[in-house]
């Protein structure tokens, strides 16, 4: 089995409750995963279930190849959204003895420890104890720890909580150097543009039901308008086979032109090219934003 995680009909209930429906997923290996959803979709739940702290009531996981086993569990890192850190520790001691618990001896525990502090921007709080640190400093603290025993995958909850975008980008960039050494990474996170930039593949789950599943430019295409944003000038009322103009500001300004049905973009680009006193900056197919998508298919569930 090629895939990192293959979970089949999970199922999970809290009396009358049930947190998970049916699920069935893959996450492949050497890919970045995001698991979406509102709080309360079930997400952590599932997180759980795969990493064998919950027992589905129904259904199968397996995880590197097999179900999860204590030898496997050495190979995968987990960073939950409530941080599992002692706080009043010394950073270093505390690394080392989490490290220690992973199989590592203390004396490599130590070397990889204080390579990592460094790595991260913070050989000079080895000696502090947490409580000293910021937010941020334990949010990198406790990535530093998930990744120590250098796993095969790595399950994090809601990573880049509490960063400024300086550390944000520093942290990014630690992914990805994990990912290009082959590494698995399923990340649960609210920041849409996180995932967009990031992420291969994604599950959207709400109410324990999956909604949406697959890759992130796959799907956001599927949600794209009949229309395209051009920045420019123009007069883009004038276009064959343009119905409405409107502005439009997705991270940036521009003009949101609406098609008539039998209209493409490819014969709108041509129209624009011979058109007289038009100048094109940009050209682009109308495709939301994950935001927008997320937004649209919690809302289409409420109604």
């Amino acid at each position: 089995m090629n895939a990192a995680i293959h979970v089949e009909h999970i199922v999970k209930s809290y009396g009358a409750f049930r947190a998970v429906d049916d699920l069935t997923f893959d996450v492949q290996r050497g890919e970045i995963f995001a698991m979406l959803g509102p709080n309360g979709s079930g997400k952590t739940t599932t997180m759980r279930m795969i990493l064998d702290i919950l027992k589905p009531d129904s259904g199968r996981i397996a995880v590197l190849g097999a179900p999860l086993t204590d030898a496997t569990k050495d190979r995968i890192g987990y960073l939950p959204e409530e941080r599992g850190l002692y706080r009043n520790v010394p950073v270093l001691e505390m690394m080392i003895y989490l490290a220690t618990l992973k199989g590592l001896s203390s004396s490599e525990a130590r070397k990889r420890s204080l390579a990592m502090l460094e790595q991260v921007g913070l050989a000079d709080q080895a000696k502090k104890k947490v409580s000293e640190l910021s937010k941020g400093m334990q949010q990198k603290v406790q990535f530093a720890v998930t990744v120590l025993h250098q796993p095969d995958l790595i399950i994090i909850d809601e990573p880049f909580s509490g960063l400024d975008p300086v550390n944000a980008l520093m942290l990014k960039d630690l992914l990805f150097e994990f990912k290009g050494r082959g590494g698995t990474i399923v990340m649960s996170t609210h920041q849409m543009s996180q995932v967009e930039e990031m992420c291969d593949r994604l599950l959207m789950i709400h109410r324990g039901v999956q909604k949406l599943y697959g890759p992130v430019d796959e799907i956001r295409r599927q949600y794209a308008l009949h229309a395209i944003v051009v920045e420019g000038r123009g007069n883009w009322t004038a276009l064959p086979g343009v119905a409405k103009v409107e502005s439009h500001e997705n991270g940036r300004k521009g003009t949101l032109l609406h098609l008539t049905p039998e209209a493409t973009p490819d014969s709108v680009l041509g129209a624009i090219a011979s058109a007289p006193d038009t100048r094109i900056e940009r050209f682009e197919l109308a495709v939301p934003s994950l935001e927008d998508i997320f937004i649209r298919v919690v809302e289409g569930s409420a109604s």
